[in-house]
């Protein structure tokens, strides 16, 4: 009997997908048995993909158990400075080497992404794919494995960037100029855009993480 869709997917990518969505936040802890349950796949998978995340550093031992990680300030800092550099480099890149169709989908993005600015859960999915595609758009493997590790640990932060009040309406801004220098095929303005976007995010989550200390 074949099993369901849902089954057949990836354990390492399911529990991924999980920590991403917030299901499972900083310091929480994760069960072998409740995640087979769960996610209706079999307790082997999902050790091996225990064993994965922990060795990405995704996850870290509290005892005998296993929680979801979490970054202190310099971690954070510092994965900072690494995605402002890669990604960066891939909005230059897409600047010489995205197609048209991949530029007139980036606008298509910012377009449907402005119809979110109420809803910062939703608005941060729609920041995701619209990274993604630039990082597609860069047409370079190498970096987009590179930027794929760094968003899994961006997901260790906890609450999105998007949710402090008028950052959604500014980074709509930062994306649309983006865009824009994609489209003219400006690779220094593209590359200045992003990383300067990346930037006002980094400024925004340290006074998020500082406001109630």
């Amino acid at each position: 009997m074949a099993q369901p869709k849902t089954a057949q997917k990836d354990a390492y990518t399911l529990i991924l997908d999980a920590i991403d969505s917030g299901i499972y936040r900083p310091g929480d802890r994760l069960v072998e048995s409740e995640l087979a349950e769960r996610f209706g796949v079999s307790r082997t998978p999902i050790r091996e993909a225990l064993q994965r995340l922990e060795t990405q550093s995704l996850l870290a031992r509290d005892g005998r158990s296993l929680i979801v990680a979490s970054l202190d300030h310099n971690q954070m800092a510092e994965l900072y400075a690494v995605r402002t550099e890669l990604e960066g480099l891939a909005a230059r890149l897409a600047a010489r080497h995205a197609t048209e169709e991949e530029v007139r989908v980036l606008r298509d993005m910012v377009d449907e992404d402005r119809q979110l600015m109420n809803d910062p859960a939703a608005l941060a999915r729609a920041n995701r794919r619209f990274h993604k595609m630039i990082h597609l758009a860069s047409h370079n493997r190498f970096l987009v494995q590179q930027l794929d590790l760094v968003h899994r640990s961006m997901a260790l932060m906890g609450a999105t960037s998007l949710a402090a009040q008028g950052r959604g309406e500014i980074a709509m801004a930062e994306h649309q100029a983006i865009v824009d220098a994609i489209a003219r095929r400006d690779e220094d303005a593209a590359y200045k855009a992003l990383k300067d976007h990346i930037s006002v995010a980094f400024v925004t989550r340290l006074k998020l993480e500082t406001r109630d200390v």
